[in-house]
């Protein structure tokens, strides 16, 4: 009986040496561990402020377009060559509406001449005004990402809501 208590005594100790060491290791990684993780969330709330009022470039600023230029619906101004719009469209090839090719109301913004979108879709906008409807049409082409829409005869419902100007 002797030996199988001084066997139970070795293990029992074992065990709180093991915890003990458990212990001291995690209060290692709090020294270090919590100050380096609340000095990226710092990092992080000062490079990415979700809440920040800052405004930041973007490609129509990079394009010219300055950060006073305003959002105007009036009707009596027309689409020109290098105007920046903001257009709402929906795009079918036979008819059926096609995935991507709807920008289901979010608008988006387009600066005429950039060649950004396919075959001759934008200079189909020039003349337009806000709040006209223009049906666009362009044929994909045969080189196009989307198998489906290679070499595809589209129309495009498109939506004209503003210049800025």
């Amino acid at each position: 009986m002797k030996k199988e208590n001084k066997k139970l005594a070795q293990e029992r100790r074992a065990k709180e040496k093991k915890r003990k060491a458990v212990k001291e290791m995690a209060a290692q990684i709090c020294k270090i561990g919590i100050p380096v993780l609340a000095f990226l969330i710092l990092v992080g709330v000062i490079l990415f402020d979700p809440f920040s009022k800052k405004e930041t470039a973007t490609d129509d600023t990079a394009a010219g377009q300055t950060a006073e230029q305003t959002f105007a619906t009036d009707s009596s101004l027309e689409v020109q060559q290098g105007d920046t719009v903001n257009i709402d469209y929906v795009g079918s090839v036979d008819g059926v509406e096609f995935e991507g090719g709807n920008t289901q109301g979010a608008g988006t913004d387009l600066t005429i001449g950039s060649g950004t979108y396919i075959d001759n879709f934008e200079e189909q906008l020039i003349g337009a005004h806000p709040g006209d409807s223009v049906d666009v049409d362009v044929t994909f082409p045969k080189d196009y990402h989307v198998e489906d829409l290679k070499g595809k005869e589209a129309l495009f419902k498109v939506v004209v809501n503003g210049i800025y100007k």
